[in-house]
């Protein structure tokens, strides 16, 4: 019987999912490098070290029953090594090795029908040097319209890792960037789509599903900034999404939730990327959903019944608190955010910086405009 959940990462998705586990009555451990951590401020207990650390990973797996993990860039390898000596390891291991090299992930996708854009992998060495990879490079323009994206397979998030490559850009742009190991990199084509898109889905150890509705992510300066649902697409569309997302979840072992983000153009839905855990896209289930994305990461790796992804809302949206200076953190205008109707501030017990995740609001409503106009006065009302 599970008991004890051990998170690889104590920020705040694993503050998060230590508030959705101890209602149940699970006990949570986690390992992360820097003390008090978000997760330890709410009653996890901590295990201090490096997250690619194999002794500190084994030394979790230890304390706890089932271990999982709250960011996709840790040691993959040495979480399958203790999967093969018996431990319990939600969700796959193989599954978050694949994952993380977004090359091998963009061609697990394409080979089993799923849209993604086109794209190569660099070649690893040259043997002309410089000037055969400029000639490489120009190559892909022509084939790729003039512009395209060179992207990290391994270790990059939030717009980095990427370098978009134009007509102007050069050769030593680009390895500036992106450093000059080919063999972390790959080319995909540039996608014009009109709005991004995010589905939460789940799987339990037994092999039931649950997913989310979609919602529509907007970005600024490569960071995840607001969250809304109902997303504002055609119908078709959101149809497809909602497909996808269950048939790309087929493919996906072990248990647990996953993320799979989207691009939406005028007439396609194509996946961009998936995240093996919870995600800042579901942040709004904690209010919007009957189960949150947190509670259902812990039903699915517990063996628990997975809950339902109903919606309590017509609509609803998230907006991220960002952190505005390098000072301690402040919370002015709370009172009057608390003051603004069906509104939910969280803050994750992290010191403010400028663009650095402390918090995030939801709000909940009768539709997209009045929910989007409410979460964009509450962020402009609240100084930290």
């Amino acid at each position: 019987m599970i008991e004890r959940i051990g998170i690889v990462g104590g920020g705040q998705l694993g503050r998060m999912l230590t508030e959705a586990a101890q209602p149940l009555g699970y006990e949570v451990t986690v390992l992360e490098k820097a003390p008090n951590c978000p997760a330890a401020q709410v009653g996890a207990q901590q295990i201090q070290g490096e997250l690619q650390d194999p002794d500190k990973l084994r030394e979790l797996a230890e304390a706890t029953d089932v271990v999982t993990w709250e960011i996709e860039h840790i040691n993959a390898g040495a979480l399958e090594d203790l999967e093969r000596e018996g431990f319990n390891v939600q969700s796959s291991p193989s599954t978050l090795k694949e994952i993380q090299d977004k090359f091998a992930q963009k061609q697990l996708l394409d080979s089993n029908s799923i849209p993604v854009a086109a794209s190569l992998a660099l070649p690893a060495t040259f043997s002309s040097g410089d000037e055969a990879k400029r000639r490489y490079l120009k190559d892909f323009q022509l084939g790729f319209d003039a512009e395209f994206i060179v992207k990290s397979r391994r270790g990059g998030y939030d717009g980095r890792g990427n370098y978009v490559f134009g007509p102007s850009s050069t050769l030593e742009s680009m390895q500036a960037a992106l450093g000059e190991d080919w063999s972390n990199l790959y080319v995909e084509r540039l996608v014009p789509f009109g709005s991004e898109l995010s589905v939460i889905a789940a799987r339990d150890i037994h092999g039931n599903t649950a997913v989310y509705a979609p919602v529509e992510t907007v970005h600024k300066d490569n960071i995840c900034h607001t969250v809304i649902t109902p997303p504002d697409i055609d119908p078709r569309l959101y149809k497809d999404a909602e497909e996808i997302g269950h048939e790309t979840l087929k493919l996906l072992k072990g248990a647990g939730v996953f993320a799979v983000e989207m691009f939406a153009t005028a007439d396609a839905v194509i996946v961009n990327e998936i995240a093996p855990r919870v995600h800042n896209s579901g942040h709004h289930t904690i209010e919007a959903a009957q189960t949150s994305q947190f509670e259902q990461h812990v039903r699915a790796i517990t063996g628990m019944p997975l809950g339902s992804t109903a919606l309590r809302a017509p609509a609803a949206a998230m907006i991220n608190i960002l952190g505005q200076r390098e000072e301690p953190l402040t919370r002015a205008g709370l009172d009057d955010v608390l003051a603004l109707p069906d509104t939910h501030p969280h803050f994750y017990g992290k010191s403010s910086r400028p663009a650095r995740k402390i918090g995030h609001i939801t709000v909940l409503g009768a539709d997209r405009d009045e929910v989007l106009q409410t979460a964009q006065q509450a962020r402009e009302l609240l100084v930290v």
